[in-house]
């Protein structure tokens, strides 16, 4: 079990709040009460045998004592001042609220071990602001970049105008003939069915956002929440004889002809995946080398791209994964296959950042790439990805199409020091204002702008 330096506090702090006596517990632990005392005030270290005992003398978990327990509100914590500091910077007062901040951080384990209700509230609200900001984003660059969102509103405005000037002409001219009152009144009726008709479909189409991604949705995103649902793994193609049709029958998320399809090529090439990299030699494989995707295409003896997938499209708990991304895109740069990672903003509509080592990787054909990248946002990240292209001939005479991968994974702790590459979800939603690769203005930057 996981201990901190502070596993005394909340030894404690949990004897304390129980009502029991020092004496009384180091009795019932089997040890000297002036050595509970060391213990409680962190000057000797205590044993994960020590640590069961004591938490049977109070009838509590033994993991609450232990930080495996807390490991996640710390995080939470630091994440919390993290954000308050980056929210704050640029405007008035922040260098006294930063500074305050500050000399508590080397505290934040105390105050867990002290009030661990308090910590998980504020770790339970900055998760949920972190989940605003992301939908928050999300808005931003879908009313930035979805066709029917601005077609709809600019059938709105039209409506609007064309009321308003309607409205005006029968308000300031007093003496209009009849015939034109009535053509008028018909215009009124007209656009005002308009307006109503399209707000209809515009609510709606918004609603649909928040629910299954079905409906008005793209193919493409019809897949994505459908593999997001089987948790990206299949285990069903882990044998032989499952036809894919099998596993798309009956499918909600698959609301389309299209859809169907781009699913049934899906699961084709996850099936030739897990037949060339079968799942038990792999995460044996994966327990040795670790998550090392050129090792593992050289023990198999596969492409690199191949690797990448596999390991996207494993069953959650694979060693050394955590939960991770993966993103497919053509020659054109179009995004063709996306799967988030927790952190990693995929754009739905935007074109993506060209700073992404997935593009870098077009321009180097079957050259493995692997980089350190920092995720622009509220609270950066770090990741580690590794791309790769592949051509795809198309016959003889026909043109080589080109097809790149990346895999995005968590970045080892080892390399928080480490030079990092910064790159960003797309253009108008990245904050990095100095950034070489940047095509238009970002919503973000000048929202910050004018809140200086």
């Amino acid at each position: 079990m996981a201990r901190s330096a502070l596993t005394g506090t909340r030894i404690r702090e949990r004897r304390t709040s129980l009502g029991l006596k020092q004496a009384d517990l180091a009795r019932a632990a089997g040890i000297s009460a002036a050595y509970l005392n060391l213990i409680e005030h962190n000057r000797r270290r205590v044993s994960d045998a020590l640590i069961e005992r004591i938490a049977s003398a109070m009838g509590i978990d033994p993991v609450t004592l232990g930080e495996g327990a807390e490991g996640a509100l710390f995080a939470g914590l630091r994440e919390a001042a993290a954000s308050v500091e980056l929210a704050e910077a640029g405007e008035a007062g922040s260098a006294a609220t930063v500074s305050q901040l500050a000399p508590d951080l080397d505290r934040i384990e105390e105050f867990v071990g002290r009030f661990p209700a308090w910590a998980a509230l504020l770790v339970n609200r900055q998760a949920r602001l972190a989940e605003l900001e992301r939908v928050v984003e999300t808005y931003a660059e879908r009313m930035a970049q979805d066709p029917f969102l601005l077609t709809s509103l600019h059938e709105v405005l039209s409506a609007v105008t064309s009321l308003r000037s309607t409205a005006a002409i029968l308000v300031e001219t007093e003496d209009i003939e009849p015939e034109w009152r009535a053509r008028f009144l018909n215009t009124i009726q007209e656009e005002s069915l308009r307006l109503s008709g399209t707000a209809e479909a515009l609510v709606g189409y918004l609603d649909e956002m928040e629910t299954a991604e079905t409906g008005l949705s793209s193919p493409q995103e019809q897949v994505e929440a459908w593999l997001e649902a089987r948790g990206w793994h299949f285990p069903e193609l882990e044998g032989d004889g499952t036809d894919p049709a099998e596993l798309i029958a009956g499918a909600p998320e698959l609301a389309s002809a299209a859809a169907r399809e781009l699913a049934r090529n899906h699961l084709r090439r996850q099936a030739e995946d897990a037949r060339a990299l079968p799942l038990d030699p792999l995460l044996a494989a994966l327990a040795e080398l670790g998550p090392d995707p050129g090792g593992l295409a050289a023990r198999f003896a596969v492409p690199l791209a191949q690797v990448l997938r596999r390991l996207a499209a494993l069953p959650a708990g694979a060693p050394g994964l955590g939960q991770p991304g993966l993103v497919i895109c053509d020659g054109s740069g179009t995004l063709t296959f996306r799967r988030a990672a927790p952190g990693f903003l995929l754009p739905r509509f935007a074109a993506a950042c060209p700073l992404w080592p997935l593009y870098e990787a077009l321009a180097r054909p079957m050259q493995p790439i692997r980089a350190l990248v920092d995720m622009a946002g509220r609270l950066p990240q770090r990741f580690l990805t590794y791309a790769v292209s592949e051509p795809r001939p198309t016959g003889f005479d026909g043109p080589v199409l080109m097809r790149a991968t990346m895999l995005i994974l968590p970045a080892p702790p080892q390399s928080s020091d480490a030079p990092a590459r910064p790159i960003g979800a797309s253009c108008r939603i990245c904050p990095r204002d100095d950034c070489p690769g940047r095509r238009e203005p970002s919503i973000v930057a000048d929202a910050s702008a004018e809140r200086a």
